[in-house]
């Protein structure tokens, strides 16, 4: 009988496409693999091929929030849905990529004694995280001095699992997708996964002069698409998954969140960018400090959101332009490690 193993992670991309790149290399050594997410989650729409278990899931909040009341009990349905399917599944180990519905999946693994291993991709550890870390077996950090946040020696520096897809784009496939010449750089913004309204808002104010320079390629966020006036030169998307390979093949230079997914897939295609970090006001300030670290090791250029005006955000994309040579070549020399077979030889226990 093939031994099994259980993911878990979700709510944004980054808490669920890095599993993309484990999945195969666990298939490829025989075991099978199951996900547990939520019903309406992203993770349902991305997590194809292999069998899915919903359960429910409450957010956790640092914030009052009247949802703070109800949610606890949907952590609690949660928790016996996931003890009841790990009891019939009866994996060899669960895997958690984080997010707010890996915390009742992790907390019955542990309770019924099944191996977990869990993997932050911040510099610092998430609030999912730092219930679960505590009932972990092992922890694998994308950020080499997360370590530090991680008790008892179960800190395993690993990387960030990329998926091999993302690096074999085709520039001409990219070109195409867009409507592109290829005879102007083309500028990448991504907001991240559920888009990124502030800087839109100032993008838009700026885009006729932008794409007098560039051709923009824009993944907005399914809910702030533009309906009209689009200028030439500006191609626009809700969300890209199939393509997002082409996409970065045909990027001279790229405007980011800082998400730990997106950054480390920066990375390692050793595209030049502008990261514009979530504001402490919208989040603990994660994302601040991945772009700081980036930032200090030369492979990005940063503007702080409170800083960004339609000025400010101009200037930041032509200095990044100007300067795209002199950034990839330090990028280029990061030996990023395989960071998904690392992880999947932590997860198999070899």
């Amino acid at each position: 009988m093939n031994k099994t193993i259980v993911l878990t992670g979700g709510g944004t991309a980054g808490h669920i496409t890095p599993n993309l790149a484990i999945i195969p290399l666990l298939v490829e050594k025989g075991y099978r693999v199951e996900y547990i997410g939520t019903k309406k989650g992203m993770e349902k729409d991305i997590i194809q091929n292999i069998p899915y278990h919903a359960i429910s899931a409450g957010k956790l909040r640092r914030y009052f929030s009247l949802k703070n009341f109800i949610d606890p009990f949907k952590i609690l349905t949660g928790f016996l849905q996931a003890r009841h399917i790990l009891k019939k599944i009866k994996p060899d180990a669960v895997f958690s990529k984080g997010g707010f519905v890996s915390v009742p999946v992790v907390f019955a693994a542990h309770m019924l004694g099944i191996r977990v291993v869990l993997h932050e991709s911040d510099y610092s550890p998430g609030l999912a995280n730092k219930l679960c870390i505590p009932r972990a077996d092992k922890v694998c950090v994308a950020f080499e001095p997360t370590l530090k946040h991680i008790p008892n020696g179960k800190g395993v520096y690993t990387g960030l699992p990329i998926r091999g897809v993302l690096l074999h784009g085709s520039k001409m496939k990219g070109l195409h997708f867009c409507g592109f010449s290829g005879q102007k750089p083309v500028l990448l913004i991504m907001g991240g996964s559920l888009g990124a309204m502030v800087i839109n808002k100032v993008l838009d104010k700026i885009m006729p002069k932008l794409t007098q320079m560039y051709d923009v390629a824009h993944i907005r966020g399914k809910k702030n698409l533009l309906s009209a006036n689009l200028p030439d030169g500006y191609k626009q998307f809700g969300y890209v998954n199939s393509e997002l390979g082409d996409l970065y093949a045909a990027a001279d230079i790229m405007l980011s969140r800082a998400g730990a997914t997106a950054i480390f897939e920066i990375l390692a295609l050793n595209l030049p960018s502008l990261l514009i970090p979530l504001s402490k006001h919208y989040s603990r300030g994660d994302q601040i400090l991945n772009a700081d670290h980036f930032e200090s090791e030369g492979y990005c250029t940063v503007l702080i959101q409170e800083d960004m005006n339609e000025q400010t955000l101009m200037d930041g994309i032509d200095y990044l332009h100007k300067n795209a040579e002199k950034i990839k070549s330090v990028m280029q020399t990061e030996n990023l490690a395989d960071a998904a077979q690392n992880v999947a030889e932590i997860i198999i226990n070899e």
